[in-house]
């Protein structure tokens, strides 16, 4: 991933909240017929030997598990918030007219190698997770156990798990960090006012981002 300096990201914790907040994991991997992509909802999990691990699972037509052999780099993109920049929002374009549009966004890469889980105890412990973690804020909230248990044995058996084990974690949160304070100030009133939920969840990492500045 191309990564100018101004949006590195490292901290370790910043990525993984992104990833927490926007699980649907683009998982791409190369395989004998080519690049394959998947949109794969993933959640973090800390192995025993505090291994960074990400867990999934796909279909069992899904040739993914198939094509996955333990030698093949795999690469999970996660895409946060994004939006389109104008350059109307800079100050400076209205003193010289130098500017141009742009966009602001936030994306973890996970690197790693996959392996996969083909027994039903990991993959109803994965379900199980997965739905905790989606329906907490629920009332009521579904479980796994309000289905029929004939019809849950069939849907595990439909599914095969997988996990990602992460050897490498690139952050890029690209948020203006590149442009004086007027023109940052432009953009997060810009981006505050849009009527587009992305546009607003942008402004507030712009803020976040302003704020741990800050704090360190």
């Amino acid at each position: 991933m191309y990564q100018p300096r101004h949006f590195e990201v490292r901290d370790r914790e910043a990525m993984l909240a992104l990833v927490a907040a926007y699980p649907l994991a683009t998982l791409v991997m190369s395989t004998d017929d080519g690049l394959q992509a998947n949109h794969v909802p993933l959640y973090v999990h800390i192995g025993e030997a505090g291994d960074l691990q990400l867990h999934g699972h796909v279909a069992r037509a899904n040739p993914l598990w198939r094509d996955g052999r333990a030698d093949r780099e795999v690469l999970a993109v996660f895409n946060g918030p994004q939006a389109y920049v104008t350059p109307s929002w800079y100050p400076s374009k209205r003193e010289h007219g130098k500017a141009v549009p742009t966009w602001n966004y936030s994306v973890v890469h996970a690197h790693g190698s996959l392996r996969v889980h083909d027994d039903r105890h990991w993959l109803r412990a994965q379900v199980d997770e997965l739905t905790k973690r989606h329906e907490r804020a629920r009332d009521p909230a579904w479980s796994i156990d309000d289905a029929p248990a004939d019809y849950l044995d069939a849907m595990l058996g439909a599914i095969v798990g997988i996990e990602l084990r992460v050897s490498r974690l690139e952050g890029k949160f690209k948020l203006s960090q590149n442009q004086p304070a007027a023109n940052k100030a432009g953009v997060l009133a810009g981006l505050s006012a849009e009527a587009a939920p992305q546009a607003r969840a942008v402004a507030d990492a712009m803020r976040s981002i302003t704020l741990n500045s800050t704090l360190s």
